[in-house]
C-alpha cells in the first residue's frame, strides 16, 4: 500500500493505462500543460491541450473512439457538459445501437463536480444525474483514491462512453492505494461499514461524512451500515437491497439536489424490491434546488453534512415499526 492523493491516483491510472495500450490517449482544456510528466513520456501526440471548446473535444473523442483509439478527454468543470450534450449523448451514447454493434466507442470523460473550492454556481453544478438517465452512457462517481484509481483503470479499458465525474473537494485527499494493478469494476458497490440498524447509502464526498456520522451513530448505541456506491450506472442495485433487508431503514445522502436525483432512484428500487423489509420511510438528504453559491459558509450549509446525516438517521430509528 502507498498514501497518495486523489489527483495522484488519476495520473497513476492514466499514465499505466498509456502504457499497457498505445490506443490510450488524452486531450482537453490544459491537459498538456497540468500533466508535463505524460507529456515527457508519450510525446505531443498522444497529449494535447485543446481550445476551450467542450463540444468539439468531445465530437473528437467520439470520432477518435469510433476508429478504434481509447480517448481521455478532460473538460475541467461539470457545467460546462452542456456544451458538449450532443457529441456525448447523442452520438457517443447511441451510435454503438444505432450501428447495430458495428462501431464502439471506448471513451472516458473527465469532468470536475462538486462544491469546496467557492468556484460560483456555472463552475460547480452536480450534473451526474443527466448522464444517468441518457441510455448508451456509463457513470462513475469515487470517493477514494484507491477507487479513483482502479475504477479510472476499468473505465479506460471498457468499450463504452465513461462519465468520471472528480469530485473537487477529493482532489488533495489522500488515501492508500494498493501497489500493482488493482482494477475496480464498474457496476459494484463498496461497504465501508457494517451496522444492522440503519444502512447510509452515499457517494463521492458525502460518503465521507456518512462515515463520520456512523462513527457518532455507534457512540449513541445506533449501528449504521455505510454502502459507497462508487458507480452510479450501472448501479449496484444487489448490494442495496441486501443491506436494506438487514437494517430495514435507509438515508440516501448526496450533493446533488433532490429532484429526479440518484436519491430518487435509490429509493424507488428500495421501495419496489425490498418494501416488506422497511422499518421506516426512506429518507434522502440532499442538495438544494438551487444554483450553488460561491460563498465558503453557504457552500458548506449547500451540502449534506453529518450532523444532518446524525439527525435523520436517529429520527428512523425512533421512528414506530410499520404492523
Amino acid at each position: 500500500m502507498s498514501q497518495i492523493t486523489v489527483n495522484e491516483a488519476i495520473a497513476q491510472a492514466i499514465a499505466e493505462e498509456m502504457r499497457r495500450d498505445p490506443a490510450v490517449l488524452m486531450f482537453g482544456e490544459g491537459v498538456a500543460t497540468k500533466r508535463g510528466e505524460l507529456v515527457a513520456e508519450f510525446g505531443a501526440a498522444r497529449v494535447r491541450n485543446t481550445p476551450l471548446a467542450e463540444g468539439i473535444i468531445a465530437g473528437t473523442a467520439a470520432g477518435a473512439a469510433a476508429s478504434g483509439l481509447r480517448p481521455i478527454v478532460d473538460l475541467l468543470f461539470a457545467p460546462f457538459l452542456c456544451f458538449a450534450m450532443d457529441e456525448i449523448v447523442n452520438s457517443a451514447g447511441k451510435l454503438r445501437y444505432m450501428s447495430g454493434g458495428q462501431f464502439k466507442f471506448p471513451m472516458v470523460v473527465l469532468a470536475q463536480s462538486g462544491a469546496g473550492w467557492t468556484v460560483g454556481a456555472q463552475h460547480n453544478h452536480n450534473l451526474e444525474a443527466w448522464f444517468v438517465h441518457s441510455p448508451g452512457l456509463k457513470v462513475v462517481m469515487p470517493s477514494s483514491a484507491a477507487d479513483f484509481k482502479g475504477l479510472l483503470k476499468a473505465a479506460i479499458r471498457d468499450d463504452n462512453p465513461v462519465l468520471f465525474f472528480m469530485d473537487l473537494a477529493l482532489g488533495y485527499q489522500a488515501g492508500e492505494v494498493p501497489a500493482g494493478e488493482q482494477l475496480v469494476p464498474l457496476g459494484r458497490a463498496a461497504t465501508l461499514r457494517e451496522g444492522r440498524d440503519v444502512t447510509l447509502v452515499s457517494y463521492a464526498k458525502t460518503v465521507h461524512y456518512c462515515v463520520a456520522a456512523a462513527e457518532t451513530l455507534a457512540g449513541q448505541g445506533i449501528s449504521a451500515e455505510v454502502i459507497d456506491l462508487r458507480s452510479l450506472k450501472p448501479l449496484d442495485e444487489a448490494a442495496i437491497l441486501v443491506s436494506v433487508r438487514k437494517t430495514g431503514r435507509v438515508v440516501v445522502v448526496h450533493e446533488a439536489s433532490r429532484l429526479c436525483g440518484v436519491g430518487a432512484e435509490v429509493a424507488a428500487i428500495v421501495a419496489e424490491h425490498a418494501f416488506d423489509a422497511l422499518k421506516a420511510p426512506v429518507r434522502r438528504l440532499t442538495g438544494p434546488d438551487t444554483p450553488a453559491p460561491s460563498s465558503w459558509p453557504l457552500e458548506q450549509a449547500f451540502v449534506p453534512q453529518a450532523d444532518a446525516i446524525v439527525a435523520a438517521a436517529r429520527e428512523l430509528v425512533g421512528t414506530r415499526e410499520y404492523a
